[in-house]
Order: structure tokens, then C-alpha cells, then sequence
């Protein structure tokens, strides 16, 4: 009876995979054509284009919201799973707008930047995003980063200098602390891994190797002078609280703030907690200039 039971919980986790496999939703995406036509019922001028690596065959998708007299930008980076519609509160507000050119991306393997094929090294995303800011000659940077994008953003930091302050929300950066989700081991089994949705399966392969990439890393935190804001939930389940005492250790100049009563989701739930440091993030590089 007991292994038949097991039998059932085993058949019934399948299903579930299955239906979930199968749930374009869970895909974390948005075509062009659905983004812009946010942006032109809202008349707000954006831009798609695609940043090419052709030693990768990667095109990375940008979306782009800016004006020629606007002296900072503002780079925002998503975790996993997830994609560049994170940002989507950002992209699409006003004040945002007056104060900075806005620009977010799909990350490798995620949206429509090569959905799928996954780049589990941070260092190497970090490179194509200093490629692309300086193709594009973007000045006055500032690299906001959602959990896993928010060590993307401080390694950005360190290799571009056109990079002038990051803000890292509820971001996964101690290597020490890696939370063990046993759903990720799904998609590293060949037997689920067909059956888990794409973003899920490039999400999952970051995951396996994300303390290791931390830790390639982390000698070089102690070098990043400029100013980091380190915003975090003190209920987050998914990247525990206790990554703020590894910042503060690491990171010379670093601002730690705390949201009480939140969780993993403020980035993109609870704008209104994270938009004011950001604005005086961004006057701070303003005065700086």
C-alpha cells in the first residue's frame, strides 16, 4: 500500500510538471510587439533592438526607454526565472522617466535572448553587458540588479567604469548562503528535465553552480569604491536576509536597507518601497558628476 501511495505522489508530480510545462505564462516572456504596444497605449517612446555577440551567435534583446538630454541611465537586470517584463512598473514610470534614460534586457537564456541556452557564468554576463554599454556609449550608469541580476550588477561594476553607483535588490551574492530549492533539482534530472518550461530549466542551471560562481568573485568585491545599496526583505524565503552581513563585510561603500515585513518580491511588487532610495541614488550620481 505504501508504495503504491508513492506510486501516485510520483504520477501526480508528473502531471503537475506536465501542465506546468505546457503554461506559456511560465515562460517569464513578452514579445516585442506585446511590450510596444504597452508603451504606445501608455505614449511612452520605446525602443526594442537586439545586441549582437557574434562570437556567441547570441542576440541579447534591450528595451529601451530614453532622450537625448537625460545624462544618467539606469541598467536594470532580472533574476530567475524571469525576464526583462520585471522591470515593466520601471519602464513605465514617470519620474523615472524625467530623471534618467531607462534600459533593461533579457539576460542569456531568458526572454528572447537565445531562450534557453543558458550562460551560467556571472562573469561572462557581466562582460556582455560592459560590451554593451560601451557600443552604445552609455555614461553615468547605474546597474540596478534583482537577485540573481543583483551580483551581475556589482560585476558589471568592477569591469566597466562608466558604471558609477549599483543597487542590488534581495540579491542571492553570498556564496555561503545559497538556499537549497529542491524543485531546481527537476530540471538537473534527465528524467524531469524535458518536462520542466524552459525558464525554469536555464534557472535551474544557474542555481547548480551559483554558489561556485560567487565564490570566483568574491575577492574582487573589496575593490568596488563606488556606491552600492544593498535593499532587502526581512522575510525572504527565497535568498535569506542574512546576505546583508556578507555585503556589509565585502563591499566598501555600501548602504544597507532593510524593508520590514517583506519578502523575495519587492523588486517588482513593492515599487514603492524600492523608487525613493533609487531616486536619491540617482541625484547622489548627479552630484557626483
Amino acid at each position: 500500500m505504501k508504495s503504491y501511495r508513492n506510486l501516485l505522489k510520483i504520477a501526480g508530480l508528473f502531471f503537475i510538471i506536465s501542465l506546468l510545462s505546457s503554461c506559456t505564462v511560465l515562460q517569464w516572456r513578452e514579445t516585442d510587439e506585446e511590450i510596444m504596444k504597452r508603451h504606445r497605449k501608455l505614449n511612452i517612446p520605446a525602443q526594442i533592438s537586439y545586441f549582437e555577440v557574434d562570437s556567441l551567435d547570441l542576440n541579447i534583446r534591450v528595451l529601451e526607454v530614453s532622450e537625448q538630454d537625460k545624462e544618467i541611465n539606469l541598467l536594470f537586470f532580472h533574476g530567475s526565472p524571469s525576464s526583462l517584463s520585471a522591470w515593466n512598473g520601471y519602464m513605465t514610470d514617470s519620474l523615472l522617466m524625467e530623471k534618467a534614460n531607462l534600459y533593461t534586457v533579457d539576460r542569456p537564456g531568458y526572454g528572447y535572448s537565445n531562450f534557453g541556452d543558458e550562460m551560467t557564468s556571472i562573469d561572462l554576463q557581466a562582460q556582455l553587458m560592459s560590451a554593451l554599454i560601451s557600443e552604445r556609449k552609455w555614461e553615468n550608469v547605474i546597474a540596478i540588479g534583482s537577485s540573481y541580476g543583483g551580483p551581475l550588477a556589482a560585476r558589471l561594476a568592477i569591469l566597466n567604469p562608466d558604471v558609477k553607483a549599483v543597487m542590488m535588490i534581495s540579491p542571492a551574492i553570498d556564496p555561503k548562503n545559497e538556499k537549497d530549492i529542491w524543485a531546481s533539482r527537476l530540471t538537473q534530472w534527465w528524467i524531469t528535465r524535458w518536462m520542466v518550461p524552459t525558464g525554469y530549466r536555464v534557472a535551474g542551471d544557474e542555481k547548480t553552480v551559483h554558489a561556485q560562481e560567487l565564490a570566483r568573485l568574491e575577492k574582487d568585491w573589496a575593490i568596488l569604491n563606488i556606491p552600492v545599496v544593498h535593499i532587502h526583505g526581512d522575510i525572504d524565503d527565497i535568498v535569506p536576509y542574512e546576505n546583508v552581513h556578507y555585503t556589509k563585510k565585502v563591499f566598501p561603500n555600501i548602504e544597507i536597507i532593510t524593508t520590514k515585513e517583506t519578502g523575495h518580491e519587492i523588486a517588482w511588487a513593492r515599487k514603492d518601497l524600492i523608487l525613493p532610495h533609487l531616486v536619491k541614488l540617482i541625484e547622489k550620481v548627479e552630484g557626483e558628476k
